[in-house]
């Protein structure tokens, strides 16, 4: 936290007057907002909140109760941490929370106005929630494009067969006595690979190549980018200093990425015109989508397409990862559910046979372990952030318009009122339960609810299940000493998505076909 501070001493003391002037502005409405801790002046209590603040802000309910109210630099925030508080939000004040909160780095090139996860309420975000859920993530659409999942997936298996084997060499020879294969990276390539095929019909990556393509690194510069802190978020009248330089940084990162997408789109439009009856990819849909609305809110501008299909790597590519690599790391933990998962597949996959997306329906276990898995780690614990649109009476709280919320989905997977031994790892309790993460059981939304829940949840499904099914299915796992230790650190990076601070590193060995 040393860098807010020093930032805060250098930029912030010239305005302490004037914000603290808000601090004091809502009079007798302030009794009326729900606890939460008294902050500091100006700074309200940003410094409290830690590296973990979904872990941090969790723990505020044993004194708070469900619904916390916070103040992050000058920011008003609710934060809703139960299920039922959650199922009282989305059942009955949805709309009223129905915009984003946009930070400074998502004004860049408009993407805010642009991608559908964060566009506001209105026409355009109708047209392309309606286009997405209606013609490009159906099952049908995700079907037709299971075997450039199964290569994909294939190419993954092969890589970390491959990783694995030098790893035996090496152990063979003496110079080393351990070490393992980086999980989280190649499920990321594979991923990514996967999600380029689905949108543009080709490979992107390999891990032989250090920075892979061009586009690649182009969108690992932007997620990391997205994912760094930024003191003019907590305080928006410091945004024309861009005092860390993030958003001259963004301006010119999206800029560049934009432009190979805009490379991509050319390309295709020259290959279908060659070539009328190419198989049809995602940004087929998107190129015929394109001008064909009934009135200009139904339509999608080039730049506007551009976005979209950003937006779908960033979405898609770091939450698989993360996702695998957490259920990787509980599996390895729990050496029974390990054995479990394992034994299932072998007896409905069988032996010497690849894991396919068909075999899914019929791995119950398989799918509570991705429950469970999800319940624990969410992979944004605090969802998308939302804002209030209009002042709203929420549970008896009198919430002002402008206020940020956020539904911490890590405290609600936890939640003691809805959950058995809330902090164990036990996919046994999914069996024949009927809950699941489609935005109807409030105790479990890792991908949310209500109007902005995510609309790639079909395809997520697939993803999930493919890539943790042939992992466990082709390949026996285990952690050195090394690996165990990396394994037992739980803390973690905020970025785009909450991940492993320590990255996983584990041991594969090929099973026998």
């Amino acid at each position: 936290m040393d860098w807010i501070w020093t930032l805060c001493v250098g930029f912030l003391v010239p305005f302490v007057v004037l914000l603290h002037y808000r601090r004091q502005r809502a009079g007798s409405s302030a009794s009326r907002l729900p606890p939460g801790p008294r902050g500091w002046p100006v700074f309200g209590n940003m410094f409290e909140l830690g590296p973990m603040p979904h872990k941090t802000i969790a723990g505020l309910s044993r004194e708070h109760g469900p619904v916390v109210w916070l103040r992050i630099g000058s920011i008003d925030t609710m934060v809703v941490q139960t299920a039922a508080a959650a199922a009282d939000l989305f059942k009955n004040h949805d709309a009223s929370f129905v915009e984003r909160t946009i930070t400074e780095v998502m004004r860049a090139h408009g993407f805010d106005r642009a991608a559908v996860s964060l566009s506001p309420p209105g026409p355009y975000w109708r047209a392309m929630k309606r286009m997405m859920t209606a013609e490009m993530l159906v099952q049908k659409r995700i079907g037709e494009s299971e075997a450039v999942r199964r290569r994909c997936v294939g190419d993954m298996v092969e890589w970390i067969g491959r990783e694995a084997g030098k790893g035996n060499a090496v152990r063979a020879s003496r110079t080393c006595d351990g070490g393992g294969v980086h999980v989280a990276r190649f499920v990321f390539l594979a991923s990514f690979n996967m999600l380029a095929n689905l949108m543009l019909s080709q490979d992107l990556v390999s891990p032989d190549a250090e920075e892979g393509s061009e586009f690649f690194a182009a969108m690992i510069e932007l997620m990391s980018c997205s994912g760094q802190p930024n003191i003019v978020d907590l305080f928006p009248c410091l945004r024309w200093l861009d005092p860390q330089g993030l958003r001259r940084k963004i301006d010119r990162g999206m800029g560049k990425t934009l432009k190979i997408v805009a490379g991509f789109v050319e390309k295709r439009i020259r290959e279908k015109k060659s070539n009328p009856n190419s198989k049809k990819d995602f940004l087929e849909v998107l190129l015929e989508y394109r001008g064909n609305g009934e009135d200009e809110s139904d339509q999608i501008s080039d730049h506007q397409l551009h976005i979209i299909i950003m937006e779908v790597f960033l979405a898609g590519s770091e939450t698989t990862s993360s996702t695998i690599e957490w259920a990787m790391v509980e599996l390895l933990s729990h050496p029974e559910a390990m054995a479990a998962a394992r034994s299932e597949l072998a007896r409905v996959v069988g032996e010497g046979k690849r894991f396919e997306e068909a075999h899914i329906d019929d791995l119950p276990y398989l799918q509570a372990v991705m429950k469970e898995t999800l319940r624990l780690h969410p992979p944004i614990p605090f969802l998308v952030p939302r804002r209030a649109v209009r002042e709203v009476n929420f549970m008896g709280y009198q919430i002002p318009k402008n206020t940020q919320l956020f539904v911490n989905a890590w405290a609600i997977g936890r939640d003691p009122q809805r959950w058995e031994e809330a902090a164990a790892f036990k996919p046994e309790r999914f069996l024949g339960s009927g809950r699941d993460y489609k935005g109807q059981n409030f105790e479990l939304i890792p991908f949310g609810a209500g109007r902005r829940i995510c609309a790639g949840i079909p395809l997520a499904h697939r993803m999930l299940h493919l890539v943790l099914g042939n992992l466990l299915h082709e390949f026996e796992w285990g952690v050195d000493e090394v690996g165990r230790k990396a394994m037992m650190d739980e803390r973690e990076r905020m970025g785009v998505t909450v991940r492993k601070l320590v990255p996983l590193m584990a041991t594969p060995r090929r099973c026998s076909a």
